[in-house]
């Protein structure tokens, strides 16, 4: 695992960082974890920074969230900001890609609000968590019930020239995944046989996140769909127009 240095701490949200090579960055954002008496752990490490599959390791950004607000909490810019600056010191950065799994791929698509973003990988994102948006969403509801006035009542989509992939399984995410409008700077892949804590697994698996990774920094478009295409994932808009 790479070593990660604390770089910004301003509760509830913590900033951790593995150095690296080149200009691009990827912002790793975590999602609820396992723990509920814990702060969630950093994920995608290996993804996020290249480790056995790039040239040489990327550098990287791991945000938590202590609160688990769903990008909700106070601070959230100013904290990406800060951190983002921090790198930049040390070395200029070009490309940034944002990605996360569930409350970590909202977080991943707020951010691009935030900072400038190349790309965004969110994974199984929600497009709303709250009882007056989804109430039939129930599978957070121990920490939506008790989220901060909204910011963010809806996952925002990023405006050009940022460009996204939103990837969801339609066991048990298709009316998350239907609620998000369609937009030209989005690529929405849809995983007909697999249910939301299936989905980042069976990509590992597959051997799929590098290239995907990879493509999106690039803005490689036909590789990373060429790419979900092998994983078994289809175009929302050829499923369902």
């Amino acid at each position: 695992m790479a070593a990660l240095t604390r770089l910004v701490a301003a509760a509830p949200w913590q900033v951790d960082f593995s150095d690296g090579e080149g200009g691009d960055l990827v912002i790793s954002f975590a999602s609820v974890g396992h723990d509920p008496d814990r702060t969630p752990s950093p994920e995608f490490v290996a993804t996020a920074t290249g480790r056995g599959t790039a040239a040489a390791p990327r550098r990287a950004l791991f945000v938590s969230d202590d609160s688990r607000s769903w990008g909700n909490a106070p601070g959230f810019a100013e904290v990406l900001r800060q951190a983002l600056a921090l790198v930049s010191e040390r070395a200029p950065v070009e490309r940034v890609l944002t990605i996360g799994l569930s409350m970590g791929a909202v977080s991943a698509l707020i951010a691009a609000q935030a900072v400038p973003v190349t790309a965004v990988l969110a994974f199984g994102p929600q497009w709303s968590v709250r009882a007056d948006h989804m109430p039939e969403e129930r599978r957070w509801s121990r920490w939506s019930d008790a989220l901060p006035p909204a910011i963010w009542p809806v996952t925002p989509l990023p405006a050009p020239p940022t460009r996204a992939a939103l990837f969801h399984g339609a066991r048990d995410d298709l009316a998350q995944a239907l609620a998000f409008p369609v937009a030209e700077n989005v690529d929405h892949l849809i995983f007909p046989d697999l249910g939301h804590s299936d989905l980042v697994a069976h990509l590992k698996a597959r051997g799929a996140l590098a290239g995907l990774v990879e493509s999106a920094l690039a803005g490689d478009r036909r590789r990373l769909l060429r790419i979900a295409a092998s994983a078994g994932g289809q175009r929302r808009a050829r499923l369902f127009g």
